[in-house]
């Protein structure tokens, strides 16, 4: 394997991780509309990611940065491409920090409403566009002979993107209600585990469908292996949650994202955009990387950075690991 097969796989295990970490806190976002009955409970959820969110936000980062390191050809054509929807993604989550920091820095009622507003709506937007992205990307685009991307902003909106943004959608308010079970006390708690057998049946549906209909186009037998593990992870999450155990339903929902993920990434290689146009015209990990000389520096670079960076983010969630309620909030006590 050569060295950019290599940042190919950790490239795709970046986006694996931000999907996951980032996948619940954008639940917990959408949820603060759809199961929280007041405003105290909306300051539950959202202090359930309050510590965390902001970290989470670094494997985006990380996966940005890396392929306009690894592979710069990839990063300008995705980047052009896709120039409006990660423009919308850029702005709701530069907005969505604002929220979660300005919000309590006034008492009125308007102003904390109208920033619960805008962590709805920075939550679902992203969650929703981040699926219509990467459904494109194992669709094929049209890129021409230079590399670059031909089509217009209602090409990207055909009906594999906008069910896999559907799926994304749905996958991540799943994951975040599984998290809100995980992190919350009293009656938020119980609803929270009502509300994910509801979107996690919904979930299931729109995952096999959209994964399925990916294999019939795209896939082999190793995506098909990824598949199976994404479907039986999902239905298991359900199952758990259905249960009781919502440690365990959490972790199963985030193996059904790493393996969807996976999936996705299985069915690229070794096209990290294929070209609808013409096959020969699709960027591949060798004709779209950097020298090797600059991935062997960077390989470096990552194995000493990211062991550290990963264990500080793991102690974070360990400190900050115990249960919340409403009993908790201190304007709510009195």
């Amino acid at each position: 394997m050569e060295l950019h097969d290599i940042w190919f796989v950790v490239i795709a295990f970046l986006w694996t991780g931000y999907f996951f970490l980032e996948g619940f806190d954008f639940g917990i976002g959408v949820l603060t509309k759809l199961l929280a009955r007041d405003r105290v409970e909306k300051r539950v959820l959202i202090n359930t990611i309050g510590p965390v969110w902001d970290g989470n936000e670094v494997w985006l980062l990380t996966a940005g940065g890396a392929t306009f390191a690894a592979f710069p050809d990839w990063y300008a054509t995705l980047f052009s491409g896709f120039y409006l929807p990660l423009l919308a993604i850029l702005v709701c989550l530069i907005v969505r920090g604002v929220a979660f920091e300005y919000r309590a820095k006034r008492p009125e009622e308007k102003w904390q409403r109208n920033w619960e507003q805008a962590i709805f709506w920075t939550s679902l937007i992203p969650a929703f566009l981040w699926g219509v992205a990467f459904a494109n990307i194992v669709r094929g685009l049209r890129i021409d002979a230079s590399k670059e991307y031909v089509g217009t902003l209602l090409d990207l909106l055909n009906p594999f993107a906008l069910l896999g943004g559907l799926v994304t959608l749905t996958l991540f308010t799943f994951h975040g209600t599984v998290f809100a079970a995980l992190k919350t006390v009293g009656d938020i708690r119980v609803r929270a585990r009502k509300l994910a057998l509801t979107l996690g049946a919904v979930t299931v549906v729109l995952s096999l469908a959209f994964l399925g209909w990916l294999q019939a186009s795209r896939g082999d037998g190793t995506s098909l292996v990824a598949m199976a593990v994404a479907a039986m992870a999902l239905v298991g999450a359900v199952g758990a949650i259905r249960a009781g155990r919502e440690g365990w339903s959490f972790a199963l929902s985030g193996v059904a994202i790493a393996a969807a993920v996976s999936m996705l990434f299985l069915t690229l290689f070794p096209n990290v955009m294929p070209s609808s146009l013409s096959p020969e015209w699709s960027l591949t990990v060798s004709n779209s990387a950097s020298s090797p000389y600059t991935l062997k520096i960077m390989t470096w670079c990552a194995a000493i950075a990211a062991p550290l960076v990963m264990l500080y983010q793991g102690w974070t969630y360990w400190v900050f690991r115990k249960r919340i309620g409403t009993q908790h909030i201190a304007d709510a006590a009195h």
